[in-house]
């Protein structure tokens, strides 16, 4: 790694649990559920990742394969191609590290030979058994996140999030990754039933006995309409009511496609929860 991009990393991880964190959303996608379309050209996902950067997120986020329930399998190839145009001048453009969302080992190693500091992956370095060893070698940081291959309505998701991440934080420490550069993502909307992200956001607090710093990605998913039934889950008031609960929870860095005002109700809330002598 670079020695700017590791200043970056550093910086990075040393800001978390001091105050709340953003990770800003970019998708060089045409399918994603929320902005799909929106960047996929170089010049319109550079001044996105300067958007994001300029509103104040600690880390921007870039994938070019869509996440979503049901969403289209592409090729390491066709990933790679819509990333390179776009990410290294990302990377190069704005001052906070970046991050790769993705789950396969080539288009991480890419990412990262191209100053990658975090791989995001949603499959927790389960998919592609090469991904960590990426990950180590790039010195790279790492989110691990909790998925399923289908929904199961009768799985006890509590306990199948625990064993998952005992699963991948095995993997990372086979690879070599230290714990220093590892992050905990429950994974809410992924291959779960509403019954079972509730279950999954209630146990937040929970995952503090890991001793790893938790992120939380709800921003604009489609679970927060399926609780509410008001379709809440396209409106920025349940993103942020969302992040706010989950901070008071424990919380650390939160992924989000709204960055600006995520920011001033996080900053605001991490303020009012000050001892009154540290409030000037």
């Amino acid at each position: 790694m670079r020695a700017d991009i590791r200043a970056k990393r550093d910086v990075f991880f040393a800001a978390i649990g001091k105050t709340p964190l953003v990770m800003g959303v970019l998708n060089l996608t045409p399918d994603s559920f929320s902005d799909g379309g929106l960047y996929c050209s170089p010049d319109a996902a550079f001044a996105r990742a300067r958007q994001l950067a300029d509103e104040g997120c600690a880390i921007v986020d870039v994938g070019a394969e869509s996440t979503r329930p049901e969403a289209a399998q592409i090729s390491d190839v066709e990933e790679a191609r819509r990333l390179s145009p776009a990410f290294q001048r990302i990377v190069e453009g704005v001052a906070t590290p970046v991050s790769i969302d993705t789950s396969k080992a080539t288009v991480a190693a890419m990412a990262c030979r191209l100053g990658a500091a975090v791989i995001n992956d949603v499959w927790g370095l389960q998919k592609d058994p090469a991904i960590a060893d990426i990950a180590a070698e790039a010195e790279a940081g790492v989110v691990i996140t909790h998925n399923r291959a289908t929904k199961d309505r009768a799985a006890d998701i509590v306990g199948d999030i625990r064993s998952f991440f005992d699963r991948s934080l095995d993997i990372a420490e086979r690879a070599g990754i230290p714990a220093t550069r590892i992050i905990l993502d429950p994974g809410l909307g992924f291959a779960k039933t509403s019954r079972q992200n509730l279950l999954a956001f209630r146990e937040i607090a929970k995952l503090a006995d890991y001793r790893l710093p938790v992120l939380i990605g709800a921003s604009r998913k489609r679970f927060l309409g399926s609780l509410t039934g008001n379709g809440v889950e396209g409106s920025l008031a349940g993103s942020i009511t969302v992040n706010l609960l989950a901070a008071a929870a424990g919380a650390a860095i939160f992924r989000v496609h709204d960055v600006a005002e995520n920011l001033a109700a996080l900053s605001l809330f991490a303020r009012l929860r000050l001892p009154a002598a540290k409030i000037s």
